[in-house]
């Protein structure tokens, strides 16, 4: 059976190399809806009437500011936390089908592939941001990991990547299909994401931890609201199991163009006016500025009665 489910009709989905198509059995007029992979190797499943903009998600100049910065390092050690939690959970499952949400332009995912089939067979990397996705599927298919490039009857198999524009509210997987979801930085769906989980399966979330950017935050800001991420759990208790908290810090030294690409892949972009973002920069322009980077990371799993 696929994986996947029509977001138009929820009919089962069926994917090929040039044309996912859906067989309509639950569409009243058992239409069956075409969807095309881009020569990119991304299959766009998000709806004219799912989206709540004209380019929802990410804009192509917070994508490359988030690709310079990630890929200079200053996050491994998150990356490198999420990586070892995945391992200890999933080395002993048979089939593991990971789905990561609001993936990006995949860094993280990335990371993930990298574990190999021994630790993830399929890997659905899905974001509402059709530019990031694009960047995903551009770097997937040049390494032969998207799903039509794996030859099963090839000696070595490499984790296979199905980069998906789509909305988390209403992802186009069918139910109890997933082993496990990462939100790096991403919504939390608590309900949508039960729903597509197998039983017992898990949910990995990093979020920005208190102290977070904190003197960054000061310099744009004459009142700092503190992180607080421990609020997701009250919505996320009905549905999952805390299993464990992972606290992880880093030091940051900045250079100008650093601090100008983190200010630009956050919200602080908008939210911070330009003179103080201005004054911040030019004052890193004669040395380097300093701040630390504080996430906290949640590993839970699937409560057995949802």
């Amino acid at each position: 059976m696929s994986l996947f489910i029509c977001p138009l009709c929820q009919s089962p989905l069926q994917p090929a190399t040039d044309t996912w198509r859906c067989d309509g059995s639950l569409h009243p007029k058992q239409t069956a809806h075409p969807f095309d992979v881009a020569r990119q190797g991304y299959v766009n499943l998000l709806p004219v009437q799912q989206k709540k903009s004209k380019a929802p998600g990410d804009s192509q100049q917070s994508i490359e500011a988030r690709k310079r910065f990630l890929h200079a390092g200053h996050y491994q050690p998150l990356n490198d936390l999420i990586c070892q939690k995945m391992v200890a959970l999933l080395s002993s499952n048979e089939q593991v089908n990971w789905l990561d949400i609001g993936c990006g332009e995949g860094y993280y995912t990335q990371s993930m592939v990298q574990l190999g089939t021994e630790v993830i067979d399929t890997l659905i990397a899905a974001d509402i941001s059709k530019p990031a996705v694009v960047e995903l599927a551009k770097v997937s298919k040049m390494a032969g990991r998207l799903w039509y490039q794996q030859n099963k009857e090839a000696s070595t198999q490499t984790t296979a990547i199905y980069p998906l524009v789509t909305s988390a509210a209403h992802l186009p997987l069918h139910a109890h299909s997933m082993t496990g979801i990462s939100s790096i930085f991403s919504p939390i769906l608590p309900e949508a994401f039960a729903e597509v989980l197998a039983d017992k399966g898990y949910l990995i979330i990093a979020k920005p931890d208190a102290g977070h950017l904190a003197t960054m935050r000061d310099a744009l800001f004459d009142d700092v609201r503190e992180h607080d991420s421990d609020k997701f759990l009250t919505e996320l208790s009905p549905y999952f199991t805390l299993l464990d908290t992972h606290r992880i810090s880093t030091e940051l030294t900045l250079s100008a163009g650093d601090l100008a690409d983190l200010m630009t892949m956050t919200p602080y972009a908008y939210r911070a006016r330009n003179e103080k973002k201005q004054a911040l920069l030019e004052a890193v322009e004669t040395k380097p500025f300093n701040t630390e980077a504080k996430f906290v990371v949640y590993v839970l799993q699937k409560a057995t009665d949802k």
